[in-house]
This record gives structure tokens, C-alpha cells and sequence, in this order.
């Protein structure tokens, strides 16, 4: 059968034109089949075939076409991960596996949750792309951050298609995902960097500075806490002043104990940056897992800062989730740290600089009101310094002195008691025994009580012609009680000692002063302190060498088997207010003290002292020619002289021994006024009336001491012989050692022999001259 010719035209002729039509939408069809069978055969959808009722078996196609599949997509350097309508992964390619830490086999069916937290930018989740007409489209592309199951975390750009079947239906969807994190985390990191230095540029507060940097530090990697610490070693803890917080989670500023977070503390000493992707099982962090979860801790990074060899500080980086902290996080971490130190720095710099500068301008401005001021301090400091080191000198004694009070006290109390009851009785045998135990045990007491006031004296320079040796066997037992038990005390008295002319009380104030400090130098093991006297005759080289004037010179030295002193500590150890004890247990006085007087006094102080043998301190004391105050012998006891009818007047406040010296005045033969205060008492000396004596207290009540009513006396009695009476050995009240003549001091607590002895010997000198 012929085909139809064609017309000049091309046409063909219109009675066969609708068959041909019928018969090219026929084969048109059947082709669209035989293609859809072979996508279906390629796709490995299709197991077998069927034709002219044979079975075909497509085992070989379908695995041909697999291999032809996995042979393409396991090329690819991107993820492609296929999932159905339901969200189930139903295919992975070996990429995917790789970067995302997959298998397929464990993979394929689970839901895309399980596999990894995708975050779309913009916070929405992206609705099924679709075309202009409303059908499914075939490709959309979205950003995204994926937050994987090891704690990595990834950017990424996702080209989305949609999975259709041969109706048209969807039935899933096809995701190729290219890993951006580098490229974004570098721009992120450099933007970061930027506007870090632009925010430092102009602070001025170094907390500032660190939160600032912990702000952008942890809004760049998405952290959840940081923050800057000052590590203290010795106890391991962490002082955490501000950190910055994401939103929820729980600041940990304050004192944080190291050890209580896990072992990481000995790397960061060891100068090593602790990386820790998981607390859960890292070894380090393990046992204190509570503890970091109490912290919302799960991850974190510790750069340690270290200044002259030793960890001072460190930054810490956590996060709420398992996150492996790549090295490029390291990388970005370090270099924030190292801009926030510099910047730091900077401003610890210029704060010093404005601080110094302000000083200047404050010392410039106020330059002589400051030296006027300092002047001041000084002049109050030498004016208190002799007073200040004695009141050290009690305070040291205080322990021993009380312990020996309260033996006093116990002996005179007990004796008295067992006195009173046998009076009771009327036992008199034995009584002078109780007695005398009371009147030695008083004595002792007396005896303290001077040492005491001694050390309380505030006067100026009394020099006298002394013998050192007799004052050094005077002190040498409060020397033994202040140096305790571990202290071997050895004196070494010169024979032939000559005479100095010094205030006794200010060098024994001074002596004492040279053994506490020996002590203190032997402690806690004790050792031997040697006290030795001697004379010296220096030459004009010798004299020129310990800057003194030759001549004659008396040395006191007293050596101990201390420490010593290296030669720094030598140069400075008279300087006021330089002291090498701990603080809180010297004032830096004492030897300033010591220094002063000696050199008043036309003396000096030498130091010999070596290291881990011990220390001598020796003072040069000018020769005095003549002899030595001798000690006035004491009164015989029970022995009262006649008074001879001579009136005395006695002002006391204390009634007891007002009445106890009127009584015992009384029964030597003196006529006794008394008076309770000092107005009283001025009234009956300007009253009419022969007074040959007056004996007064000097602290007085009324508003007139003692020196006030004798002065006031000696107007219209110029004759008055005054015996002060005080608690305060020449007491700056009655004269400061400068009395009239006519005019004596009886301290307390005195025999009441002595007393009587004292008004006797008066009495019978010369009297003063007239006005």
C-alpha cells in the first residue's frame, strides 16, 4: 500500500490528515511508556518484567544501575541525603556518612532529628517548593546550621528538590548540602575581630575590656558562658569577677574551687589549653560531672595566661551541648584572648599614667602643705617614740608580769585570811610569821610595779653618773622572765667598770629592747644571749671609724645566736618605722628609739651581725669621771624617828593611806593635818598657822593636782618643804625631773618606814631660801 502523495505544498490531502494524527498520539503514547518503564528499570524500582507471559528477572539491570548510582554520588564532595514525606531518611551518600559521622546501615529509616539540629536561618522552616502554577517545584536553595551528634557544628547551603513519582505525587525529598562553615566562620571571625577593636578602642576600665570581649567572643561561636578568672595556686580556686551568658543559662561569677570541676587545673599549670568536647567522658571532668551540670556545663575550652612562669589566669569557654571545638575555634579563641590582654594592658597603663599625673599635679600643687604636714607627723612621731616602744616593751611583758600578780596577790591574800581567822580564835603564836609573808609578797609586788612604771615614763633626758653593771644585775631577772625558758642568759660584768653619765631609765629601757629582739631572732628554737660590759679608749682612727670623738667609752653589747641580718637590712635598721617583723608585731621604733638616745646621749650603736650566726648590738657610752650614784640604804624597819613636834600637812584622796600616814607621822612625834583633795588642802596652807611641811598626792581630785597646790603654797610660804607622793615616778605633773629645791618624790607603793625616813631627812636639811 502506497502512502498518500504529498501536494506541491507539503500538505497532505485532508481525508488522510486525522488518521495519521491518530496514529502519531498512538506511538507518542507508547513511547512515554517504554520511557517510563526504563526510568523505572534504571531507577531500580523494577525487579522483573513480563512479556509473552515470560518472566524476566532485572537483578542485573537494577544492580547495574545501582553501581551506575553509587558510582556518581559517592564522587560527590557534598551530602545528599534523600527523605520521604515523613521525614525518614530513605538514602545517604558516602560524603554524608563521612562529614556527618553516619552509617547507612544505622541511618537509613531514622528520622532526620536523630541525625542532626538543623537550624534555618531566618527561623522558619522552609514549606515544600512549589512552582508559579502551584505544582511542586524541582529545586530551592535555603542556609542553614546543622549542630551534629559529636557536638561539631556546620554551616551550610541546601539545594532542596522535590521527589515526585510517575503521577506527580511527592513522596519525598532530595537535599544536596554544601558545607560552608570555613568560609562563613572566617568572615563571622573577621567581622568579630573587627568589632573587637573598634570596641576597645575607647574603654577605660579593664573589667569592661574582658566583658566585652567575652560578649563578642561567645556571640561568635554561638557559646553559652564566658568569662575571664584570676587563679590563686594556692588554694586552686578561681575568682570570677563578670561573664557573659547567653539568654537561660546561670552566670558563675565569684570564687570558684578548682578541683570541685575535675583535674583540668594540671594541665592549664603545665601551660596547655584544655579542649574538652564532652564532660561526660572525658576522663578530666568525669567524676565531677554533677558538679558541671549543676553549671550547665557540657563543653568547654581553658586558655591559660601565664606572667614570669606561673598561671595567673585563664579564659573559659562553655557550651550547654557536646561541641568538638575544631582548632580553628582554638585559633579565633587565642587571638581574642591576645587583643583583650594588649588592650588590657593598655588601659592598666594609662590608668597608671593618669594616676601618676594626677599625683604630680597633686604633690605640685600642694607641695608644701604636704611637707608642712609630714613635717608634723614626724615631729609627733619622735615626740611619741620613746613612749610607743616602752608601751611595746609591757605589752610583750604582760603575760609574765600578770602570772606574778596573781602568785603575789594569792600569797598576801591567803596569809591575811589564815591571819584573821587565827585572830579570831585568839591565837596569837605565830602571827608575826603571816605577817611577814604578807609584807615580802607586798614588797615583790612593790618591786614590779616600779619596773613597770618605769617603762610607762614619758619625760625628757635625766642623765646621771650610773654604773652599768649595777643596773644590768638590776634588770638581769626581768630580762630573764621576758626572754623565756629556751633563752640561755649569760652576763659578762668588766671589773673596774667605769662610770657613764646617762638616763638610767632610758637605758634600761633600751636594754631590754636589745634582748626582745635578740629572743625574737633566736625563735622559735631559743639559743644564748650574752650581755657584756667593758671598757674603751678609741684613737683618732678608731674613734673616726665608729664616727664617735676619741676619748673614753663605756660599751654595753648584747649577742645573741640568731638569724643575723644580711648587710641590706644592717643599712636600714634605724630608720623609723623599718622593721623586719611580721606585720602587726612591731612598730619599727624601737631600735630608732635606742639609736636616738645612745647619739643624744654623745654615744653610738654598732650592729655585727652574719648570716645563720647571730647578731651583736653594742652601744658606746661616754666615760663620766667621778663616781656613781650610790643606792640610798633602806630605812631599818620599825625603826620611827622623833618628829620633834613639827607640823605636817598630808593630802591624799586615798582614805587608807591617809590615815596609815597620819597614824605613823602621828606616832613619830609629828602634829598631822590632813585633807582629801586638793582645794582642801590649799585652803588650811593659806590659812593662819605654822605648816613645816606639806606631803601631797599628785593626782588629785577637785581640779588641783599636787605640784598645783604646792606651787600655790610656796606663794605665801616660800619655805614649804613638799614631798610629792605619786604613782608615776617623777611624774611630768610634778616637774618632769626638774623640782625645786625643797621639793622631793616618794613613789608608790613605799614602806611606811621609808616614808617616815624620807620626812626626817627633810626636815633636818637646810631649808630653801626665801623669795
Amino acid at each position: 500500500m502506497n502512502a498518500p502523495a504529498p501536494s506541491r505544498d507539503g500538505t497532505l490531502p485532508a481525508t488522510q490528515d486525522g488518521a495519521l494524527a491518530a496514529e502519531n498520539e498512538e506511538l507518542r503514547m507508547r513511547l512515554r511508556e517504554m520511557e517510563d518503564t526504563l526510568q523505572a528499570i534504571y531507577g531500580g524500582d523494577v525487579d522483573a518484567l513480563v512479556v509473552n507471559n515470560d518472566i524476566f528477572l532485572l537483578e542485573s539491570a537494577g544492580a547495574a544501575s545501582n553501581r551506575l548510582r553509587q558510582d556518581v554520588l559517592g564522587q560527590m564532595q557534598d551530602a545528599v541525603f534523600a527523605f520521604d514525606t515523613a521525614g525518614h531518611l530513605i538514602f545517604i551518600n558516602p560524603a554524608a556518612e563521612q562529614k556527618y559521622g553516619l552509617a547507612a546501615a544505622d541511618a537509613l529509616g531514622r528520622s532526620k532529628a536523630s541525625l542532626f539540629t538543623e537550624t534555618i536561618e531566618g527561623d522558619e522552616e522552609p514549606a515544600p517548593p512549589k512552582d508559579a502554577e502551584g505544582r511542586p517545584a524541582q529545586r530551592t536553595s535555603i542556609a542553614a546550621h546543622h549542630r551534629l551528634i559529636s557536638g561539631e557544628s556546620l554551616f551550610v547551603e541546601i539545594s532542596l528538590s522535590t521527589l515526585v513519582d510517575a503521577q506527580g505525587e511527592r513522596f519525598g525529598s532530595l537535599a544536596v548540602v554544601r558545607d560552608v562553615s570555613q568560609r562563613r566562620r572566617a568572615m563571622a571571625r573577621r567581622d568579630a575581630l573587627a568589632r573587637l577593636s573598634e570596641s576597645l578602642r575607647d574603654l577605660d576600665d579593664v573589667a569592661e575590656v574582658g566583658f566585652k570581649a567575652a560578649a563578642i567572643l561567645g556571640q561568635t561561636l554561638g557559646a553559652s558562658r564566658v568569662g575571664f578568672g584570676l587563679v590563686d595556686l594556692s588554694t586552686e580556686t578561681l575568682w570570677v569577677e563578670r561573664d557573659w551568658t547567653a539568654p537561660g543559662v546561670p552566670s558563675v561569677a565569684g570564687m570558684l574551687r578548682l578541683r570541685d570541676y575535675g583535674s583540668f587545673i594540671d594541665d592549664l599549670k603545665r601551660n596547655e589549653i584544655v579542649r574538652i568536647p564532652d564532660v561526660h567522658t572525658d576522663a578530666r571532668t568525669l567524676p565531677a560531672r554533677a558538679a558541671m551540670q549543676a553549671r550547665a556545663v557540657r563543653s568547654l575550652v581553658n586558655v591559660p595566661v601565664f606572667e614570669h612562669g606561673v598561671l595567673v589566669a585563664f579564659l573559659f569557654v562553655n557550651d550547654t551541648e557536646v561541641r568538638a571545638w575544631p582548632d580553628d575555634d582554638l585559633q579565633f579563641i587565642q587571638e581574642v584572648a591576645e587583643r583583650t590582654r594588649t588592650a588590657a594592658e593598655r588601659v592598666r597603663t594609662a590608668a597608671a599614667l593618669r594616676d601618676s599625673e594626677a599625683r604630680l599635679r597633686d604633690a605640685n600643687e600642694g607641695l608644701e602643705a604636704a611637707v608642712s604636714a609630714r613635717t608634723r607627723e614626724l615631729l609627733d612621731a619622735q615626740e611619741a617614740l620613746r613612749q610607743a616602744q616602752k608601751m611595746e616593751a609591757v605589752g610583750q611583758l604582760t603575760g609574765g608580769i600578770a602570772h606574778d600578780f596573781n602568785n603575789l596577790l594569792g600569797g598576801m591574800s591567803a596569809s591575811l585570811q589564815v591571819l584573821q581567822k587565827r585572830l579570831q580564835q585568839g591565837r596569837l603564836d605565830e602571827t608575826e610569821r603571816y605577817v611577814r609573808m604578807s609584807t615580802d609578797a607586798i614588797k615583790r609586788a612593790a618591786a614590779l610595779t616600779q619596773r613597770l612604771l618605769a617603762f610607762a615614763r614619758r619625760q625628757t633626758l635625766d642623765p646621771k653618773p650610773i654604773d652599768v653593771n649595777r643596773l644590768v644585775a638590776g634588770m638581769e631577772e626581768l630580762i630573764r622572765r621576758s626572754t623565756g625558758p629556751d633563752v640561755v642568759l649569760e652576763v659578762v660584768g668588766a671589773g673596774g667598770l667605769w662610770a657613764t653619765r646617762i638616763d638610767p631609765s632610758q637605758l634600761e629601757n633600751s636594754l631590754l629592747n636589745l634582748c626582745i629582739n635578740a629572743r625574737d631572732a633566736m625563735a622559735p628554737h631559743g639559743g644564748r644571749l650574752t650581755i657584756e660590759t667593758a671598757n674603751k679608749w678609741f684613737d683618732d682612727r678608731t674613734a673616726a671609724g665608729r664616727d664617735l670623738a676619741p676619748g673614753q667609752y663605756v660599751s654595753l653589747s648584747v649577742t645573741d645566736t640568731g638569724s643575723g641580718m644580711p648587710p641590706e637590712v644592717i643599712q636600714r635598721i634605724f630608720d623609723p618605722f623599718f622593721t623586719t617583723k611580721p606585720m602587726g608585731q612591731g612598730t619599727g621604733l624601737g631600735l630608732s628609739m635606742v639609736y636616738g638616745f645612745v647619739r643624744q646621749s654623745g654615744g653610738q650603736v654598732r650592729v655585727y651581725s652574719e648570716l645563720g650566726k647571730g647578731t651583736t648590738m653594742c652601744l658606746y657610752l661616754p666615760r663620766h669621771v667621778g663616781a656613781s650614784d650610790e643606792v640610798e640604804p633602806a630605812p631599818d624597819a620599825g625603826v620611827i624617828h622623833s618628829g620633834a613636834g613639827r607640823r605636817v600637812l598630808v593630802i591624799e584622796d586615798e582614805a587608807t593611806i591617809r590615815t596609815l600616814m597620819a597614824e605613823v607621822l602621828g606616832e613619830a612625834g609629828y602634829e598631822v593635818l590632813t585633807a582629801d583633795d586638793g582645794p582642801s588642802g590649799l585652803r588650811i596652807l593659806q590659812a593662819p598657822g605654822r605648816i613645816d611641811m606639806l606631803i601631797t598626792d599628785v593626782g588629785l581630785p577637785g581640779g588641783l593636782n599636787g605640784r598645783q597646790v604646792a606651787d600655790a603654797a610656796r606663794v605665801t610660804r616660800a619655805g614649804l618643804k613638799v614631798l610629792f607622793i605619786t604613782g608615776y615616778a617623777e611624774n611630768a605633773a610634778v616637774g618632769n625631773g626638774l623640782l625645786d629645791h625643797g621639793m622631793q618624790v616618794l613613789t608608790k607603793p613605799f614602806d611606811i618606814f621609808t616614808l617616815a625616813a624620807k620626812v626626817r631627812e627633810m626636815s633636818e636639811a637646810a631649808d630653801p631660801p626665801s623669795a
